[in-house]
């Protein structure tokens, strides 16, 4: 088998929804990574936050609210820095045991990693990404009020904020990353998409209220990387047109043009499949020879091989 240069963006389930369930995840984790490192791939993992920076917010929330004058607000863009710090330190430990458990000592870093947007991204004029806990109207008014957030009605279920999801640019660290991949580290990167930055004045980066798609981070990732392939895990083995209907159809491989047909037919669910599907097409037109490959966790060895998953390629 060819040596590859890998990105993986793995998804939530890979991680757990809270401390504990994420101890046991990221051992099962760690053995699907470490099967195509034994294999000789260089890899580099991103990975998705969504539950454990909603944690974290809730929390800074609740502890301004107990006590405001002692406590001020903390911005999403630290929340999503403490998420990667504590979800890269437990990866990075369980794959660094279960890679000696082989016999195979390298080295595995986690990168606290900056993202850069553009502050005039379309989306910040509409931002759609509920984050934090419920609140009151009455709460949501004084946080419109006093800090300019953004709320929206949840169902029935009580305000959130919302912030916006814009498209990464590109990797403030991406030397750093080069640097310990080409010293055969395996790195841990754009944690939850990255730190969403902006540059002000001089050189100056500034945190924006954002969160960014963790797949398109991952591509945007690879592609800096030059890496060959793109790993994009899931809960489903391959990607499906007319998902869950009797005539739902498993697909081994797709080209761009393809994919860009069954989007416009809206085969892929926003915030689901569809981001997915975008970022592996991306990629694979980025330069001749990418592959992208949507699949399960527990298929990547196999996925990699040609045996299962959706493989993306121009």
């Amino acid at each position: 088998m060819d040596k590859k240069r890998i990105v993986i963006a793995l998804g939530g389930n890979a991680l757990g929804n809270n401390l504990p369930e994420q101890m046991i995840a990221v051992k099962q984790t760690s053995k699907a990574i470490a099967d195509l490192i034994e294999e000789g791939h260089e890899v580099v993992i991103a990975h998705g936050n969504g539950p454990q920076v909603g944690m974290i917010q809730a929390a800074m929330t609740e502890l301004t609210r107990s006590n405001p004058e002692k406590y001020i607000p903390c911005p999403l863009s630290v929340c999503v820095a403490m998420s990667q710090g504590y979800i890269g330190y437990d990866l990075q430990n369980a794959l660094r045991e279960e890679l000696l458990d082989r016999g195979i000592r390298k080295g595995v870093a986690t990168v606290l990693t900056q993202v850069e947007v553009d502050p005039a991204d379309p989306a910040f004029a509409h931002p759609t990404k509920p984050i934090g806990s419920f609140m009151t109207k009455e709460e949501a008014d004084k946080m419109v009020a006093e800090r300019g957030y953004d709320v929206i009605e949840d169902a029935g279920r009580g305000y959130r904020r919302v912030v916006a999801s814009p498209k990464p640019q590109g990797i403030v660290e991406i030397d750093t990353i080069q640097a310990l991949v080409e010293s055969d580290h395996v790195v841990v990167a754009c944690g939850g998409g990255g730190i969403p930055v902006f540059t002000t004045e001089g050189h100056h980066l500034k945190g924006a209220a954002a969160v960014i798609d963790k797949d398109f981070a991952s591509c945007v990732l690879a592609q800096q990387l030059d890496a060959d392939c793109l790993i994009i895990l899931t809960a489903v083995e391959k990607v499906a047109i007319n998902f869950g209907k009797p005539d739902q159809k498993w697909l081994d491989s797709l080209t761009p043009d393809e994919a860009r047909k069954y989007m416009e037919e809206g085969h892929f669910a926003p915030g689901s499949m569809l981001p997915k599907v975008q970022a592996a097409v991306q990629f694979a037109e980025s330069k001749e020879g990418r592959t992208a490959l949507i699949t399960l966790l527990e298929k990547a060895k196999d996925g990699i091989a040609g045996r299962t998953g959706t493989r993306i390629q121009a």
